[in-house]
């Protein structure tokens, strides 16, 4: 019953232990001569500037969200464009309900200022 998805395990397996083993032997025949200025940590090459633990501006966050809505409506909307004449006047209803709650997120985005640019 389950002979059809042998080959994919098969090809999961295999992409699983080339990625182990690319990994492993890396770390064995690397070069491995740390020292202070090469564990330090750095930004960009350049030396970090005041503390690591600090708040990001509410700015990062607004574009994650307006990332995930805009992502969101692609992922789904694709499935629905292939197959949008076997769906019928439910399709277009449901596809709607999904636009209207993306741009309710989008309106949100608007409103908190996330598309204005300093």
């Amino acid at each position: 019953m389950l002979t059809p998805y042998v080959p994919i395990l098969v090809l999961f397996l295999l992409a699983v232990f080339i990625a182990v083993f690319v990994i492993v032997l890396s770390s064995q025949l690397g070069p491995q001569k740390p020292g202070a200025r090469k564990l330090a940590p750095y930004e960009s090459g350049m030396e970090p500037i005041g503390p690591a633990m600090r708040r990001f501006p509410v700015k990062f966050y607004l574009v994650a969200m307006l990332f995930i809505v805009f992502d969101i409506e692609v992922v789904f909307l694709f499935p629905y464009a292939l197959v949008f004449r076997e769906l019928g006047a439910a399709g277009l209803v449901a596809a709607g309900v999904f636009l209207a709650i993306l741009m309710a997120g989008f309106a949100y985005e608007w409103k908190k200022g996330a598309l204005k640019w300093d």
